[in-house]
């Protein structure tokens, strides 16, 4: 063992060249009012690597695991008193690279994820002659695939301590589980063929990555939860319920099928919809479960409730979360929402850099412990406790709202049905069907999902008749899903699926109930093959006639349906929407539905539709952005003939002008340098009944606010999510946030400023590291356009006062314009508000 002696707190004049061998100082890092950080060790890198996941032994020591290398075990120093030792030892035995590490029932389980031992799997460490060293080591269940960042990651204890619960990412098939919680019948669900952009796991397909429970000996497994990317680590909270932090996918920024960072609640049977390339699950299909909060981008790794934390009550309730590349933990504040969940995220530490890796609060002395460390970089372990003047007594959880309610009991009832050892009973009674039918209507979606995913689990005989005859609107939706998805491909299902949608009145339905009916439909193709032609025409008879409505998710929903269908009307109908829709995502999404339409084309509308591809060249995305663009041109073009081309050949041939991005299909001029004494003159009576919602929506596409901004489950992510702005924010206050951004800047998405050595300097958010090279966005507009830094050449780091969302974006719209934008912002964007004209 070596003591080695850490100060506590870094001289704050130290240039960052001179700490290249150190963790980020102490007194760089941002923290929450009231709250203390030290920084206690920052790991030797030759020796002792990159720390990547932690756990607490029953003495209260850390346990750590270096990314590419062994075990080691530290002794914090006593919290209070003098500054004290930091003991950092090796463990003997010879095991490690772990993502995931647990001390539980006297034994050490690890998570290797990579080829070393007996390869990934789940493995048990043991002291077998009390000599505090572990000395034992065995594989209890080997994970199939091959060595990779989305691999095996976190692993918990159940709250009766004889189960664990392993986390792993879509890079991982699932290990023939004994047993599962979601229906066996997972599938890509989608139309049309995948766009592949760069490939990355083009070959991968559902269910992606995956929970599953296992007994202590690692013998029996089953499968909880499907669909996720790459959540890395989970945590439970006092319900029992298990929440996650999933990743998004970099490369899909921009494109509309690109998703967030998000915390999910990992419900039993959950399928969150994660499927390879530009196949994922939007948000609002309900065959998929939703986010409780999106963070944004990001590389989610260590996650942990503050239960047993020394914090003031609402941290001990919050769920902490980390963000690798962008240096950030969030507290997340969760409260119940029916039967699932709703969270406000807090920016709780943050420092540039600070790849977080993992949390534990110590069931010693109860202070945060936090490691940052991975891919070879600088890594360290920090303490953070509560110095302020708030009370740290330990909180009730009733006093915070998670305590079992209805919704959160009657989900729980359902999810009893979830289980393979009930079958017999349910093959023998129809209690059951008839349980899960009083829930199949709920007005909450966690307890449908809960109810359906119940259902599932019956035989189909035993239900297939009441489905297709139910009367109620809401309760046949999620049963006709459940037969469409439960049908095993059975096309005598199809026709009887399609007549029982078609009695469903899409007029006297609203908002999601209308997606889910589309969604319906789509399920019963995709589940039960091509319709015949005749049908086809009915369909297209009954649907065409919807097509558009007020919801623009919806409609581009319906607009596939109605391109597969073959409708010759819907080309007229949906190309001017390429051009004219107000953010990028969804003209994207239009051009990529439309690429496969045979019928409809003119030649003018062949022209604009490929016009459009000139203004796409200048929009910005992903590393897979042009990619993605160029498969959805080439898919179109493969359905013309050649006469059909040479008709517009000039528009085929031309060539993109390089400018700024511009989402309006007829260009916008300045209009006036508005000030906010000017603009706030008219925020009373001009947001009184009389706005245009369309307009609204549409100068936030003018604005350039879609390119950052996402609201309403749309728009980029690389700014702050503005869909809670209402709750927030006076109408006066918003429009000084906007005309002036520089004047408060949020902390998630502030930058920071690097001095190199040469005194040149670079401004930006760091978005991804490896070793020395921290890659730092430095425009927001073009998140895919890094500057390389070297870490060993950086002297000084500070926060920017400028913030990266440029000023004067109002200043090319009309004042009604930019009244219409306030009444969006401020209505959700809910078009029935009564600021809007009916």
């Amino acid at each position: 063992m070596k003591n080695i002696l850490i100060p506590l707190l870094l001289c704050a004049t130290a240039s960052f060249a001179d700490l290249a061998d150190q963790a980020t100082p102490a007194d760089k890092v941002k923290i929450a009012k009231g709250f203390k950080v030290e920084l206690l060790y920052s790991v030797p890198k030759e020796q002792e690597g990159s720390w990547v996941s932690m756990t607490q032994d029953d003495q209260g020591r850390m346990i750590c695991s270096d990314q590419y290398g062994a075990l080691y075990r530290i002794t914090p120093p006593a919290l209070s008193g003098s500054p004290g030792e930091t003991k950092v030892e090796k463990l003997s035995i010879d095991f490690g690279h772990c993502q995931g590490l647990l001390y539980h029932a006297g034994a050490l389980y690890g998570v290797v994820n990579d080829e070393a031992y007996q390869g990934r799997g789940l493995y048990r460490c043991k002291d077998t002659n009390g000599d505090d060293q572990f000395d034992a080591v065995e594989l209890l269940r080997s994970f199939p695939g091959k060595a990779g960042e989305h691999g095996p990651h976190g692993v918990i204890a159940s709250p009766d301590g004889k189960s664990l619960y392993v986390m792993c990412g879509n890079q991982t098939p699932e290990p023939s589980c004994e047993t599962s919680l979601v229906p066996r019948h997972w599938a890509e669900d989608q139309l049309y063929p995948m766009l592949t952009g760069r490939g990355f796991m083009r070959d991968v397909l559902a269910p992606g990555g995956w929970m599953a429970k296992a007994d202590l000996d690692g013998k029996k497994w089953e499968l909880v939860n499907i669909g996720t990317r790459n959540t890395y680590d989970i945590a439970m909270n006092h319900n029992g319920d298990i929440f996650g932090f999933d990743a998004d996918m970099e490369w899909d920024t921009g494109m509309p099928w690109y998703r967030p960072t998000r915390v999910c609640f990992m419900q039993s049977g959950g399928d969150f919809g994660w499927r390879t390339c530009s196949k994922k699950f939007p948000e609002r299909w309900e065959d998929s479960l939703p986010p409780v909060v999106d963070i944004g981008p990001g590389s989610p790794t260590g996650v942990a409730f503050g239960y047993g934390a020394k914090f003031p009550a609402k941290y001990q309730e919050a769920l902490f979360i980390c963000d690798w590349s962008y240096g950030k933990m969030y507290a997340v504040h969760l409260s119940p929402n029916g039967g699932g969940y709703s969270g406000v995220a807090e920016e709780f530490m943050s420092a540039a850099p600070l790849p977080l890796t993992d949390i534990e609060v110590s069931k010693k002395d109860g202070a945060m412990y936090v490691s940052v460390g991975g891919r070879k970089v600088q890594s360290g372990l920090y303490r953070v406790s509560y110095i302020g003047t708030e009370k740290t007594d330990p909180a009730k959880p009733t006093d915070f709202g998670l305590m079992i309610d209805d919704a959160l009991e009657e989900r729980g009832i359902l999810e009893l049905l979830h289980t393979d050892q009930m079958a017999d009973a349910i093959k023998k009674s129809k209690l059951n069907v008839d349980l899960c039918w009083r829930f199949l209507g709920h007005t909450d979606r966690n307890i449908r999902f809960a109810a359906r995913i119940a259902l599932e689990h019956q035989p189909i005989s035993s239900w297939k008749d009441k489905a297709l005859n139910e009367t109620y609107p809401r309760a046949a939706l999620t049963a006709l899903m459940a037969l469409a998805r439960s049908s095993g491909g059975d096309k005598a299902l199809q026709q009887p699926i399609l007549a029982a949608l078609n009695k469903i009145d899409f007029k006297a339905l609203k908002g999601i109930d209308r997606v889910t009916l589309i969604r319906d439909y789509m399920l019963a193709f995709t589940r039960m093959g091509e319709p015949d032609v005749a049908t086809k025409e009915a369909l297209i008879k009954h649907l065409g006639p919807l097509f558009p409505t007020n919801d623009p998710a919806l409609n581009r929903d319906l607009c596939e349906v109605l391109v597969y269908l073959g409708d010759p009307d819907i080309v007229a109908k949906a190309e001017p929407l390429v051009n004219g829709s107000p953010t990028q995502e969804e003209q994207i999404d239009y051009a990529r539905i439309l690429r496969f339409a045979k019928t409809g084309w003119t030649k003018e509308l062949r022209a604009d539709y490929f016009s459009w591809f000139l203004r796409a060249a200048n929009y910005k995305g992903g590393a897979s952005f042009d990619l993605f663009i160029g498969e959805i041109k080439q898919n179109a073009l493969s359905t013309m003939t050649e006469e059909e081309k040479l008709a517009i050949k000039d528009v085929l041939d031309a060539k993109p002008e390089a400018k700024a991005p511009s989402f309006t299909a007829k260009p916008i001029q300045f209009v006036k340098a508005w000030t906010l004494d000017e603009l706030s003159k008219s925020l009373g009576v001009g947001l009184e009944g009389n706005r245009n919602f369309a307009n609204g929506r549409n100068m936030f596409g003018a604005a350039t606010c879609f390119a950052c901004h996402r609201f309403n489950n749309e728009g980029g992510a690389v700014g702050p999510d503005l869909t809670s702005v209402a709750g927030k924010y006076s109408p006066r206050d918003l429009l000084e946030h906007i005309l002036e951004p520089s004047k408060e800047i949020s902390d998630q998405y502030g930058s920071t400023v690097f001095t190199l050595q040469d005194g040149s300097t670079v401004i930006g958010r760091i978005a991804n590291m490896k070793e020395n090279n921290m890659m730092v966005c430095t425009n927001m507009m073009d998140p895919n356009n890094f500057t390389n830094v070297d870490a060993r050449k950086v002297v000084k780091t500070e926060e920017s006062k400028i913030s990266m969302m440029p000023p004067g974006l109002l200043f090319m719209l009309k004042e009604d314009d930019i009244l219409d934008l306030m009444a969006y912002l401020l209505s959700k964007g809910n078009p029935d508000d009564p600021m809007f004209v009916k």
